[in-house]
């Protein structure tokens, strides 16, 4: 004959199962898509500039940019800026002081990175990116060379460019801008220059120098718009808008209109 306790034990564990399960239907349901549209826009937090990303520019606002335009245009809202310098000046977007009333999606160099995704949901990559390198000569050989360094906005590895570069007896400077990266190997002062891989293509087109991704070993990221925890709905509509513009070209279009010289390798 079966335990009357043990039936007990297991009913009552059963009757728990089936509470938690009946109370998650009376959770306050996730009215992120419904706001963005009844208040008719989608806001959307960015750097003032990160060139080809998002450049301040209104005739070519950026690849981010644009595609955020359309996104909007496929939700049936506006797309409403707010410029917020302090994204990207720490890897912890905790950090940039932003909230729900500024913004519903983060745009500008966010990275799809395990990092990322423990403070944000994020879209699907719309674009690929890494560390490459800039010179104005092919360079092979980093052996006590100097290596100016423009770190990104946020999410990549730092740390691990820092040991490449060092195991490989390289000396490293930090530089604050693209102008400064440009001046510095323009002036010989680096004999190579490290940065965000869409930024090193279109400063490689500028100045009709070589471009390459860095070495395999430092990994390579998806390019993402970042959506609070959460906002699951809004995360579904802005990935099915994604798709629909991949599919139609307008994703590739966009991002011809903003290509630098070709990587190689």
């Amino acid at each position: 004959m079966p335990d009357p306790r043990r039936l007990a034990r297991n009913f009552g564990a059963i009757g728990v199962i089936v509470g938690l399960l009946l109370a998650v239907t009376f959770l306050p349901p996730d009215n992120a898509l419904h706001e963005v549209r009844a208040s008719g826009a989608l806001r959307a937090c960015t750097p003032a500039t990160y060139p080809p990303l998002v450049t301040g520019n209104p005739d070519r606002p950026g690849i981010d940019i644009e595609l955020l335009k359309a996104v909007a245009a496929r939700l049936g809202v506006d797309l409403a800026l707010n410029v917020n310098d302090a994204i990207g000046r720490d890897f912890n977007p905790r950090n940039w002081g932003l909230t729900r009333a500024q913004c519903q999606v983060i745009a500008g160099g966010v990275v799809d990175s395990q990092q990322t995704r423990s403070f944000l949901e994020t879209s699907p990559p719309h674009a690929r990116t890494g560390w490459a390198v800039i010179s104005p000569q092919p360079l092979n050989d980093w052996t006590d060379r100097t290596i100016g360094v423009l770190a990104p906005v946020s999410g990549f590895d730092r740390i691990g460019l820092a040991s490449l570069l060092r195991d490989r007896g390289a000396r490293i400077v930090v530089v604050r801008t693209a102008d400064e990266l440009v001046a510095g190997l323009t002036a010989r002062r680096f004999d190579a220059g490290v940065t965000e891989a869409l930024l090193a293509s279109r400063l490689a087109d500028e100045q009709r120098w070589p471009v390459a991704w860095a070495p395999p070993s430092l990994q390579r990221y998806g390019l993402v718009f970042g959506l609070w925890k959460g906002d699951l709905t809004l995360k579904r509509a802005i990935g099915g808008a994604l798709h629909d513009l991949e599919a139609s070209g307008t994703t590739a279009a966009i991002l011809r209109r903003y290509s630098g010289a070709p990587l190689s390798p």
